[in-house]
């Protein structure tokens, strides 16, 4: 059990800080907090996704797959979009 948590704090911070950076061209990405968040929220969404579909990208049967890393990344480009989509009409919103 303690094991797994490890597994996606491992895989969450990879993808987050992975989709933080290329959104904000920058090292740092969204900052070390965000960008874990940001990536265990990716690794849900995208798991959910990669199941929903029955996605197997057949890249073997490691501890922390490439599979879940691109996964999580992909969920966590998501999770980027939908929430810049909310910001933006909120701005649009108030002005």
């Amino acid at each position: 059990m303690i094991g797994q948590i490890i597994v996606w704090l491992i895989v969450g911070a990879l993808a987050g800080t992975l989709v933080g950076m290329l959104v904000t061209w920058s090292k740092r990405g969204f900052g070390v907090f965000a960008n874990l968040g940001i990536g265990m929220a990716g690794a849900l969404i995208g798991g959910g996704i990669f199941r929903l579909f029955n996605i197997d990208l057949g890249l073997g049967q490691i501890a922390i797959t490439f599979e879940d890393l691109i996964a999580a990344s992909l969920g966590s480009l998501i999770l980027v979009i939908v929430i810049w989509i909310i910001r933006s009409r909120k701005k649009a919103k108030s002005t």
